[in-house]
């Protein structure tokens, strides 16, 4: 059985596959918060898990943990490199790529191979990231996401709100401030989105994260929604063959 992690900013998520199956077939799914982590771990020990692969972007304290949890399965901590899984990672310096980044681009290119793409993940801060049609990580941008941008507004002023999206989405001209924030902040996120598509010419958006569902009525490109794009990207790293070579993160 294969472990893949995802430990976020906030959230550490998770998903057990069996031998065989293809990148993003799984048998079980999970996530939590930080503080929740040792109890959601129940739910993958005892499973017959022989190897973990983990994206771990939340630091070294987070990583000690996980550590100890995984004891004794053998566990790779992914990192990126020049190239793996079939995409050339064209960072100045491909090790100070996200983990997270790179693995979304994996996960992106297996689910749309030979296309290019833009891999949007819009999490607690939300990536914009280019992939080539030929299998090259071109780069891309980072940016706060949606709820950090509510959240400046409400901490940085002295009469702006906290403003939260709600079910429907407001109009681009809003009629009350809370709307005009959480248009303003939408249209912030779609706009970064919308532009790194154009400079890729109308390139596929696959569209990924816990704030995907409020900015995708935004946007006026073409995309896919796909949940957990980085255990995606993880799954298929464990289906190529493994490089040699420092696996840290």
């Amino acid at each position: 059985m294969l472990l893949l992690i995802d430990a976020g900013n906030t959230r550490v998520k998770w998903a057990l596959a069996a031998p065989g199956a293809r990148a993003g077939e799984w048998l079980e799914f999970g996530a939590a918060l930080h503080a929740d982590l040792d109890a959601a771990a129940a739910a993958w020990q005892g499973r017959g898990v022989t190897h973990a692969l983990v994206s771990n972007v939340a630091g070294a304290a987070l990583r000690e943990r996980l550590a100890a949890l995984l004891e004794p399965i053998d566990t790779e901590w992914f990192a990126s490199t020049a190239e793996r899984a079939g995409l050339v990672n064209g960072y100045r310096e491909p090790g100070r790529l996200g983990c997270d980044r790179f693995a979304a681009a994996i996960g992106a290119r297996a689910l749309a191979p030979d296309q290019a793409l833009v891999v949007a993940t819009a999490g607690t801060a939300t990536t914009v990231d280019a992939v080539s049609a030929d299998g090259r990580f071109v780069g891309g941008m980072i940016l706060p996401g949606l709820a950090l941008m509510a959240g400046a507004l409400a901490k940085n002023t002295a009469q702006l709100p906290q403003a939260l999206p709600g079910a429907a989405p407001p109009p681009l001209f809003a009629d009350n401030t809370n709307d005009a924030i959480v248009s303003g902040c939408l249209s912030a996120q779609a706009g970064a989105i919308e532009r790194a598509a154009a400079a890729q010419d109308g390139a596929l958006c696959i569209l990924s994260g816990g704030a995907a569902p409020y900015i995708a009525p935004a946007l006026k490109c073409a995309y896919r929604m796909v949940d957990n794009i980085v255990l995606v990207g993880l799954h298929a790293v464990a289906l190529a063959p493994v490089p040699m070579g420092d696996k840290t993160c």
